[in-house]
């Protein structure tokens, strides 16, 4: 009787190979098979096991040409052949990855399951523009909020509570829906003219910024033609893009207020 294998839910990171952790590396290398998704740069799959079988599970906007429910199955029968599976994630696999679904997917049918975190793309994108998530006396807290939904459903963010002048606001997967979300946090005071900074495959050589304001970001982002994965991060903190001094902050958010 064939023994079961394992899966490893592995975090890829933002793209830069040299931003993949040692444990993701470790059981990348012991894989036997691959599973991975699109945002999952070419110079990550580089580093597979020769020899190593590899399965494209990618999804795009509106193309979702291998299900949900058909990657759980793939997952599970490579597992129960035996197999060493690396689900291999873009970002981390349990910030809007879907990993926890997969992992009780899996865990029902009794198939053993290991995580490697990896550096989220809000991460990426601070550590390669100089913009931090939280900085004293501009942010004392950082939100992560997704701004895509399923077809057919309406975007249903707490505005009230997002629109934090002191908070710096991630948006994942939100080039879509730009103008309805800073529509939404405006509505709810959010002055127009805060920093925000939109940028599309951080950390990797097709990266692309730009710097706006609140009020201005969905028609910039739409005469640039900014296409997803597009990251958006909106606050304060923006005003430190590209090592601006810190001593000229506080007249700077000022004049954006």
């Amino acid at each position: 009787m064939t023994q079961p294998g394992k899966v490893f839910l592995i975090g890829a990171g933002p793209g830069d190979p040299d931003l993949i952790t040692l444990r993701a590396l470790k059981m990348l290398k012991a894989a036997d098979v691959v599973v991975y998704d699109k945002l999952v740069s070419p110079e990550i799959l580089a580093l597979v096991t020769p020899g190593c079988r590899m399965i494209a599970v990618g999804k795009s906007p509106k193309c979702h040409p291998v299900p949900q429910e058909r990657i759980n199955d793939i997952l599970a029968s490579e597992a129960r052949a035996g197999h060493t599976v690396a689900r291999l994630k873009g970002g981390d696999p349990m910030i809007f990855g879907r990993g926890s679904e997969e992992a009780a997917y899996l865990a029902e049918r009794g198939i053993s399951v290991a995580y490697a975190p990896g550096i989220t793309a809000a991460q990426g994108a601070s550590c390669v523009t100089g913009v931090p998530l939280t900085h004293r006396g501009l942010a004392t807290s950082v939100q992560y909020v997704t701004g895509h939904r399923q077809a057919g459903k309406v975007l249903d963010l707490d505005w009230k509570r997002l629109a934090d002048p002191d908070t710096t606001l991630v948006v994942y997967m939100g080039v879509a829906n730009i103008g309805q979300i800073a529509m939404g946090l405006m509505t709810e005071n959010l002055p127009g003219g805060t920093p925000v900074l939109a940028i599309s495959r951080a950390t990797t050589p097709d990266e692309r910024r730009l710097v706006s304001r609140l009020d201005r970001i969905a028609a910039d982002v739409r005469d640039k033609a900014f296409k997803a994965p597009t990251l958006f991060i909106i606050g304060k903190v923006v005003s430190l893009c590209e090592g601006q001094p810190v001593a000229d902050l506080v007249d700077q958010v000022k004049a954006h207020g």
